[in-house]
């Protein structure tokens, strides 16, 4: 009876899995002949590759905004990208990963060659460290600013296409739609915007609010003459026309500041770079000096020696800031920082931190509270009191702590040097004798 259980079960197993089979077999039939092996052929066309660049980037920005040190670099660049990208959000992401992993690319081999070759000098590695850092740095601003150039360089043409076209049509909004058609240009992305700001139904109100987006002040003249001449009608002024020659004249000003721009790069071409320099000789000029001097070893090694050479880091860092700002053309004139929701708002949301920082505060309506609320609308700070009270109090916390260690540091190294270092006389020139 048991055995005859058996039989039928894998009899039936053997049945289903010969319905399954022939199931298979008539539903493949009726898709090769159904809409389905159309749709699959249109598909193929259409289809990305599993690991084309376009994927690969979108995956590594991905990637990057979840590294915490990472994602500081990564929300600076997309704030810049995505004003001239404008609400393309898979274009901004794409720049974003692109300019980040060429400097990753930089950056990592660097890094590790510098830990491997200077492992036994923390101060040279710091100090190339901190070169490489910067190095990185200036290097992902000049692309974007590459970016932005390369659009102000779009502008030239976009300009000269839109007084053909307002010639053609002799309507602003008309002239330029046909002209941003090219999608291959990022100034055409500007341009639909220009574009629907004056189609809408508050194009004044719009008008106010691509203000605060437009990637350089250009954009800005461009689109409130264009609204105005929609709105108003255009006028003949000596024969020509009034909206022709102010876009004429537009053209001209964004040709000074190309060349501006040029001469700005080609002044402080690697500039940044050069200032950093000297760091780099301090290691370098110590071994020669003590190597060829040996009285130099005592100054080198005691606590006069090491406060020149972290006043020296303190100035080449300042003199990196002063050219890096010197330089600054202004392109994408936004500020890239967090202006809604930064740290120090974070921070002062904390009940025992907003007790501390309201004691330093000055009381509204007092003298010193009107003078500080005036420096900052003068200076047109984004911040508020209490976050520069803060920006304050972390500063002196800060500088505190630095101050305490480097002077507990020079101090154990003037001890541990008078200590462990022999008497000595020397014969000026390369030789030192011990006294015994």
């Amino acid at each position: 009876m048991d055995n005859t259980i058996i039989y039928y079960i894998m009899g039936g197993a053997v049945g289903l899995f010969v319905l399954v089979v022939l199931a298979y077999y008539i539903l493949s039939k009726k898709m090769q002949k159904s809409e389905y092996k159309r749709i699959q052929r249109l598909q193929e066309g259409t289809r990305e590759n599993k690991f084309s660049s376009e994927i690969l980037f979108q995956k590594l920005y991905l990637t990057y905004i979840k590294v915490p040190f990472i994602k500081r670099y990564v929300l600076k660049i997309r704030r810049r990208l995505e004003i001239i990208n404008v609400d393309d959000e898979y274009a901004t992401r794409k720049g974003t990963a692109k300019i980040l992993t060429r400097a990753l690319v930089i950056l990592v081999p660097l890094l590790i060659i510098t830990i491997v070759i200077t492992y036994t000098n923390y101060l040279l590695m710091f100090i190339l460290l901190i070169f490489e850092i910067f190095m990185v740095d200036t290097f992902i601003d000049g692309s974007v600013d590459k970016i932005d150039n390369t659009l102000l360089k779009e502008q030239l043409d976009f300009f000269s296409e839109i007084r053909h076209a307002y010639h053609e049509y002799n309507m602003v909004e008309e002239a330029i739609y046909q002209v941003s058609q090219d999608d291959e240009k990022n100034i055409s992305r500007q341009g639909e915007k220009i574009y629907e700001i004056l189609i809408s139904n508050d194009p004044e109100t719009e008008i106010e609010k691509y203000y605060d987006i437009a990637p350089n002040s250009f954009l800005k003249e461009f689109a409130g003459i264009s609204y105005l001449t929609k709105e108003f009608g255009d006028r003949k002024v000596e024969g020509a026309s009034l909206y022709l020659k102010n876009v004429n004249n537009i053209t001209q000003e964004m040709q000074l500041e190309i060349l501006k721009r040029d001469k700005l790069n080609y002044v402080f071409q690697s500039l940044s770079i050069i200032s950093i320099a000297p760091v780099l000789l301090l290691e370098p000029l110590k071994n020669w000096a003590v190597s060829n001097f040996s009285f130099t070893a005592s100054w080198y090694n005691g606590k006069t020696g090491m406060i020149v050479q972290i006043l020296i880091l303190i100035l080449t860092f300042i003199s990196y800031i002063l050219v890096r700002k010197l330089k600054d053309n202004g392109s994408t004139g936004i500020n890239t920082k967090n202006t809604e929701n930064p740290w120090q708002a974070k921070l002062y949301k904390k009940k025992s931190v907003k007790k501390i920082v309201d004691l330093f505060i000055p009381k509204e309506g007092t003298k010193e509270y009107r003078k500080v609320t005036q420096l900052l609308k003068d200076a047109a700070s984004h911040l508020k009191i209490e976050w520069l009270y803060i920006n304050r109090i972390c500063l002196f916390i800060v500088t505190f702590i630095a101050s305490i260690i480097i002077f507990s540091q020079l101090h154990a190294l003037a001890i541990n040097y008078i200590y462990t270092e022999p008497t000595t006389d020397y014969d000026i020139i390369r030789r030192s004798v011990r006294k015994r």
